[in-house]
Protein backbone atom coordinates (compact mmCIF):
# COMPACT_ATOMS: atom_id res chain seq x y z
CA UNK A 1 0.00 0.00 0.00
CA UNK A 2 1.18 3.28 -1.07
CA UNK A 3 2.68 5.73 2.10
CA UNK A 4 -0.61 7.67 2.76
CA UNK A 5 -0.12 11.44 4.55
CA UNK A 6 -3.44 12.15 6.36
CA UNK A 7 -3.94 16.14 6.85
CA UNK A 8 -6.31 17.43 9.83
CA UNK A 9 -7.82 20.34 8.69
CA UNK A 10 -5.93 23.21 10.82
CA UNK A 11 -8.90 25.13 11.52
CA UNK A 12 -11.17 21.78 13.13
CA UNK A 13 -7.67 20.59 14.67
CA UNK A 14 -7.95 24.23 16.30
CA UNK A 15 -11.10 23.89 17.37
CA UNK A 16 -10.97 20.54 18.63
CA UNK A 17 -8.36 22.03 21.09
CA UNK A 18 -9.90 25.05 22.25
CA UNK A 19 -13.44 22.92 22.76
CA UNK A 20 -11.87 19.54 24.54
CA UNK A 21 -8.30 20.96 26.06
CA UNK A 22 -5.51 18.40 26.13
CA UNK A 23 -7.95 15.72 25.53
CA UNK A 24 -8.82 17.31 22.23
CA UNK A 25 -5.31 18.27 21.91
CA UNK A 26 -3.95 14.59 22.29
CA UNK A 27 -6.50 13.11 20.04
CA UNK A 28 -5.88 15.24 17.15
CA UNK A 29 -1.96 14.24 17.26
CA UNK A 30 -3.20 10.82 16.78
CA UNK A 31 -5.72 11.24 14.51
CA UNK A 32 -3.25 10.79 11.32
CA UNK A 33 -2.55 7.29 12.86
CA UNK A 34 -5.92 6.28 13.66
CA UNK A 35 -7.07 7.50 10.12
CA UNK A 36 -3.77 5.48 8.45
CA UNK A 37 -4.66 2.09 10.64
CA UNK A 38 -8.75 2.44 9.54
CA UNK A 39 -7.59 2.59 5.72
CA UNK A 40 -5.54 -0.41 6.10
CA UNK A 41 -8.02 -1.98 7.81
CA UNK A 42 -10.78 -1.52 5.44
CA UNK A 43 -8.87 -1.49 2.40
CA UNK A 44 -9.12 1.62 1.06
CA UNK A 45 -6.81 4.56 -0.52
CA UNK A 46 -8.01 8.25 -0.17
CA UNK A 47 -9.88 10.00 -2.74
CA UNK A 48 -10.21 13.33 -2.58
CA UNK A 49 -8.83 16.27 0.33
CA UNK A 50 -10.08 16.04 3.90
CA UNK A 51 -13.39 17.51 4.79
CA UNK A 52 -14.21 18.12 8.29
CA UNK A 53 -17.63 19.26 10.66
CA UNK A 54 -17.91 20.32 14.01
CA UNK A 55 -16.66 17.19 15.76
CA UNK A 56 -15.33 15.02 13.37
CA UNK A 57 -13.24 14.08 9.62
CA UNK A 58 -14.58 12.73 6.59
CA UNK A 59 -12.14 11.50 3.71
CA UNK A 60 -13.38 10.34 0.76
CA UNK A 61 -11.88 7.00 0.22
CA UNK A 62 -11.98 4.66 -2.93
CA UNK A 63 -11.92 0.94 -1.86
CA UNK A 64 -9.53 -1.19 -3.25
CA UNK A 65 -10.77 -4.76 -3.84
CA UNK A 66 -14.15 -4.66 -6.59
CA UNK A 67 -17.06 -4.08 -4.45
CA UNK A 68 -20.67 -3.15 -5.65
CA UNK A 69 -19.81 0.70 -4.10
CA UNK A 70 -15.73 1.25 -5.06
CA UNK A 71 -16.11 4.73 -3.57
CA UNK A 72 -17.06 5.65 0.15
CA UNK A 73 -16.10 7.84 3.05
CA UNK A 74 -14.15 7.24 6.23
CA UNK A 75 -15.73 9.40 9.21
CA UNK A 76 -14.09 9.72 12.31
CA UNK A 77 -15.14 12.05 15.34
CA UNK A 78 -13.93 13.13 18.63
CA UNK A 79 -15.28 10.63 21.47
CA UNK A 80 -17.94 11.77 22.88
CA UNK A 81 -21.88 10.65 24.15
CA UNK A 82 -23.47 12.45 21.27
CA UNK A 83 -21.82 10.62 19.11
CA UNK A 84 -22.18 6.60 20.40
CA UNK A 85 -25.46 5.82 18.63
CA UNK A 86 -25.10 7.63 15.38
CA UNK A 87 -23.63 4.14 13.88
CA UNK A 88 -26.72 2.14 15.87
CA UNK A 89 -28.60 4.26 13.53
CA UNK A 90 -27.55 3.67 10.18
CA UNK A 91 -27.51 -0.26 10.95
CA UNK A 92 -30.93 0.52 11.74
CA UNK A 93 -31.80 2.16 8.71
CA UNK A 94 -29.41 0.11 6.14
CA UNK A 95 -29.37 2.99 3.75
CA UNK A 96 -33.05 3.90 3.77
CA UNK A 97 -33.75 7.14 3.63
CA UNK A 98 -29.95 7.85 4.85
CA UNK A 99 -26.37 6.97 4.25
CA UNK A 100 -25.78 3.09 4.09
CA UNK A 101 -23.25 1.99 6.17
CA UNK A 102 -20.24 -0.66 5.30
CA UNK A 103 -17.70 -0.84 8.58
CA UNK A 104 -17.62 0.28 12.02
CA UNK A 105 -14.64 0.48 14.67
CA UNK A 106 -17.24 1.71 17.47
CA UNK A 107 -13.75 1.97 20.01
CA UNK A 108 -12.37 4.67 17.68
CA UNK A 109 -15.81 6.40 17.19
CA UNK A 110 -15.16 5.82 13.47
CA UNK A 111 -17.46 4.42 9.99
CA UNK A 112 -17.21 3.65 6.47
CA UNK A 113 -20.15 5.12 5.02
CA UNK A 114 -21.43 5.16 1.57
CA UNK A 115 -20.33 8.32 -0.37
CA UNK A 116 -23.17 11.06 -0.73
CA UNK A 117 -22.62 14.71 -2.31
CA UNK A 118 -21.02 17.45 -1.07
CA UNK A 119 -23.91 19.71 -1.66
CA UNK A 120 -26.68 19.71 0.86
CA UNK A 121 -30.47 20.48 1.06
CA UNK A 122 -29.44 23.71 2.20
CA UNK A 123 -28.09 24.63 -0.75
CA UNK A 124 -29.76 23.22 -3.28
CA UNK A 125 -33.42 23.79 -2.66
CA UNK A 126 -35.20 26.20 -4.72
CA UNK A 127 -37.02 27.78 -1.87
CA UNK A 128 -38.40 27.01 1.65
CA UNK A 129 -41.26 24.41 0.84
CA UNK A 130 -39.03 22.01 -1.36
CA UNK A 131 -36.70 22.31 1.35
CA UNK A 132 -38.85 21.48 4.04
CA UNK A 133 -40.76 18.90 1.95
CA UNK A 134 -37.45 17.11 1.17
CA UNK A 135 -36.92 17.43 4.73
CA UNK A 136 -40.33 15.72 5.88
CA UNK A 137 -40.01 12.85 3.32
CA UNK A 138 -36.69 12.16 4.70
CA UNK A 139 -38.25 12.29 8.21
CA UNK A 140 -41.03 9.67 7.29
CA UNK A 141 -38.46 7.31 6.04
CA UNK A 142 -36.41 7.13 8.95
CA UNK A 143 -39.43 6.66 11.37
CA UNK A 144 -39.17 2.98 11.62
CA UNK A 145 -39.18 0.78 15.04
CA UNK A 146 -36.14 1.71 16.77
CA UNK A 147 -33.54 -1.19 17.70
CA UNK A 148 -33.02 -1.31 22.13
CA UNK A 149 -30.50 0.54 23.53
CA UNK A 150 -30.83 3.57 21.84
CA UNK A 151 -31.42 6.21 24.51
CA UNK A 152 -35.14 7.12 24.79
CA UNK A 153 -35.98 11.19 24.64
CA UNK A 154 -38.95 10.46 27.17
CA UNK A 155 -36.01 10.07 29.91
CA UNK A 156 -35.01 13.38 29.06
CA UNK A 157 -38.51 15.04 29.77
CA UNK A 158 -37.42 15.66 33.53
CA UNK A 159 -33.79 17.53 32.67
CA UNK A 160 -35.53 19.49 29.94
CA UNK A 161 -38.23 20.45 32.22
CA UNK A 162 -35.78 21.58 35.29
CA UNK A 163 -33.71 23.55 32.85
CA UNK A 164 -36.37 25.35 31.65
CA UNK A 165 -37.57 26.74 34.96
CA UNK A 166 -33.72 27.04 36.00
CA UNK A 167 -33.47 29.31 33.06
CA UNK A 168 -36.50 30.98 33.59
CA UNK A 169 -35.20 32.04 36.94
CA UNK A 170 -32.00 32.75 36.49
CA UNK A 171 -31.61 34.52 33.33
CA UNK A 172 -32.92 37.84 32.03
CA UNK A 173 -35.54 37.23 29.80
CA UNK A 174 -38.80 38.68 28.22
CA UNK A 175 -40.65 35.56 27.98
CA UNK A 176 -44.82 36.01 29.06
CA UNK A 177 -45.47 33.61 31.45
CA UNK A 178 -48.15 31.88 29.08
CA UNK A 179 -44.95 30.68 26.80
CA UNK A 180 -43.43 28.92 29.64
CA UNK A 181 -46.16 27.48 30.48
CA UNK A 182 -46.68 26.18 27.19
CA UNK A 183 -43.47 24.91 26.68
CA UNK A 184 -43.62 23.00 30.04
CA UNK A 185 -47.10 21.63 29.13
CA UNK A 186 -45.09 19.98 25.72
CA UNK A 187 -42.54 18.03 28.23
CA UNK A 188 -44.73 16.56 30.75
CA UNK A 189 -47.70 15.84 28.08
CA UNK A 190 -45.66 15.02 24.72
CA UNK A 191 -41.97 14.39 26.26
CA UNK A 192 -42.94 12.11 28.66
CA UNK A 193 -44.98 9.48 26.25
CA UNK A 194 -43.48 9.20 23.35
CA UNK A 195 -43.40 6.22 21.05
CA UNK A 196 -40.34 3.76 20.29
CA UNK A 197 -39.63 5.32 16.97
CA UNK A 198 -36.05 6.13 15.50
CA UNK A 199 -35.71 9.86 14.91
CA UNK A 200 -32.66 11.60 13.48
CA UNK A 201 -32.14 13.60 16.57
CA UNK A 202 -30.51 16.56 14.00
CA UNK A 203 -32.61 16.57 11.25
CA UNK A 204 -31.55 20.27 9.62
CA UNK A 205 -31.12 20.93 5.63
CA UNK A 206 -27.19 20.94 5.89
CA UNK A 207 -27.67 17.31 7.54
CA UNK A 208 -29.71 16.33 4.19
CA UNK A 209 -27.26 15.44 0.62
CA UNK A 210 -27.69 15.02 -2.41
CA UNK A 211 -27.14 11.51 -3.48
CA UNK A 212 -27.10 9.02 -6.52
CA UNK A 213 -28.54 5.95 -5.05
CA UNK A 214 -31.42 8.23 -3.78
CA UNK A 215 -32.02 11.83 -5.02
CA UNK A 216 -31.48 12.95 -0.78
CA UNK A 217 -29.85 10.73 2.04
CA UNK A 218 -29.47 12.03 5.78
CA UNK A 219 -26.30 12.23 7.17
CA UNK A 220 -25.06 13.00 11.05
CA UNK A 221 -27.75 11.16 13.01
CA UNK A 222 -28.08 11.42 16.90
CA UNK A 223 -29.78 8.04 16.84
CA UNK A 224 -32.68 8.82 19.52
CA UNK A 225 -36.19 7.01 19.92
CA UNK A 226 -38.76 9.14 20.30
CA UNK A 227 -41.25 11.22 18.67
CA UNK A 228 -40.83 11.62 14.51
CA UNK A 229 -42.57 15.62 15.69
CA UNK A 230 -39.46 16.48 17.41
CA UNK A 231 -37.10 16.37 14.26
CA UNK A 232 -39.93 18.43 12.66
CA UNK A 233 -39.46 21.15 15.28
CA UNK A 234 -35.72 20.78 15.35
CA UNK A 235 -35.60 21.60 11.95
CA UNK A 236 -38.06 24.59 11.93
CA UNK A 237 -36.01 26.20 14.40
CA UNK A 238 -32.95 25.84 12.23
CA UNK A 239 -34.84 27.76 9.21
CA UNK A 240 -35.79 30.99 11.70
CA UNK A 241 -32.51 32.37 9.64
CA UNK A 242 -33.89 31.60 6.47
CA UNK A 243 -37.62 32.48 7.01
CA UNK A 244 -36.64 35.64 8.54
CA UNK A 245 -36.65 37.03 4.98
CA UNK A 246 -39.63 37.16 4.50
CA UNK A 247 -42.51 39.27 4.43
CA UNK A 248 -44.58 38.03 7.75
CA UNK A 249 -42.41 35.72 9.36
CA UNK A 250 -45.31 33.93 11.29
CA UNK A 251 -47.14 33.50 7.96
CA UNK A 252 -43.89 32.07 6.68
CA UNK A 253 -43.17 29.92 9.51
CA UNK A 254 -46.83 28.26 9.70
CA UNK A 255 -46.81 27.17 6.11
CA UNK A 256 -43.18 25.65 6.76
CA UNK A 257 -45.12 23.74 9.42
CA UNK A 258 -47.62 22.70 7.02
CA UNK A 259 -45.76 21.85 4.27
CA UNK A 260 -43.56 19.71 6.38
CA UNK A 261 -46.12 17.75 8.56
CA UNK A 262 -48.00 16.79 5.21
CA UNK A 263 -44.71 15.43 3.86
CA UNK A 264 -43.71 13.76 6.67
CA UNK A 265 -47.20 12.31 8.01
CA UNK A 266 -47.42 13.64 11.08
CA UNK A 267 -50.09 15.87 13.06
CA UNK A 268 -49.36 19.31 12.38
CA UNK A 269 -49.87 20.39 16.05
CA UNK A 270 -47.24 17.85 17.95
CA UNK A 271 -45.05 19.52 14.90
CA UNK A 272 -46.14 23.30 16.02
CA UNK A 273 -45.82 21.87 19.66
CA UNK A 274 -42.25 20.58 19.82
CA UNK A 275 -40.91 23.49 17.67
CA UNK A 276 -42.55 25.83 20.34
CA UNK A 277 -40.08 23.94 22.75
CA UNK A 278 -37.45 24.04 21.05
CA UNK A 279 -37.66 27.73 20.18
CA UNK A 280 -38.01 28.93 24.56
CA UNK A 281 -35.56 25.99 24.49
CA UNK A 282 -33.25 28.27 22.22
CA UNK A 283 -33.89 31.39 23.39
CA UNK A 284 -32.62 30.39 26.62
CA UNK A 285 -29.09 28.45 25.76
CA UNK A 286 -28.43 31.70 23.49
CA UNK A 287 -28.31 33.46 26.99
CA UNK A 288 -26.59 31.18 28.47
CA UNK A 289 -24.23 29.78 25.84
CA UNK A 290 -24.77 31.96 22.98
CA UNK A 291 -24.39 30.29 19.15
CA UNK A 292 -21.50 28.84 17.10
CA UNK A 293 -22.56 32.14 14.70
CA UNK A 294 -22.51 34.49 17.75
CA UNK A 295 -20.97 34.24 20.83
CA UNK A 296 -21.78 37.69 21.66
CA UNK A 297 -22.51 41.25 21.07
CA UNK A 298 -25.37 42.76 18.13
CA UNK A 299 -25.93 39.40 15.77
CA UNK A 300 -26.52 37.43 19.24
CA UNK A 301 -29.11 39.95 20.36
CA UNK A 302 -30.38 39.77 16.70
CA UNK A 303 -30.69 35.74 17.08
CA UNK A 304 -31.63 35.99 20.86
CA UNK A 305 -34.59 38.34 19.66
CA UNK A 306 -35.83 36.10 17.07
CA UNK A 307 -36.03 32.91 19.16
CA UNK A 308 -38.24 34.92 21.67
CA UNK A 309 -40.25 35.93 18.86
CA UNK A 310 -40.22 32.42 17.26
CA UNK A 311 -41.38 31.53 20.72
CA UNK A 312 -44.34 33.70 21.42
CA UNK A 313 -45.56 33.66 17.65
CA UNK A 314 -45.63 29.38 18.15
CA UNK A 315 -47.30 29.24 21.75
CA UNK A 316 -51.04 28.62 20.37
Amino acid sequence: MPKVVVLVPEAFAQSTVEREGERGAQWIAELPGTVKELLELWECVPDGGVMHGGVGIVVPVRRRERRRRETAVLKVSFPHPGNVHEPDAFAAWGGRGAVEMFERDDARFAMLLERARTTSLAQEAEDVDEMVRVAGGVSRRLAIPAPPGLPRLRDRADDWEQQLWRDARELPHRLPRRVLDAAAATVRELGRAQPDTLVHGDLHPRNILRADREPWLAVDPKGYAGDPAYDGGALLKSLVLVLIEADDLVKALHRAMDVFADAAELDRERVQRWAQLHAVQGAFWARRHGFGVARQGPELERITDLADHLAVSLTS
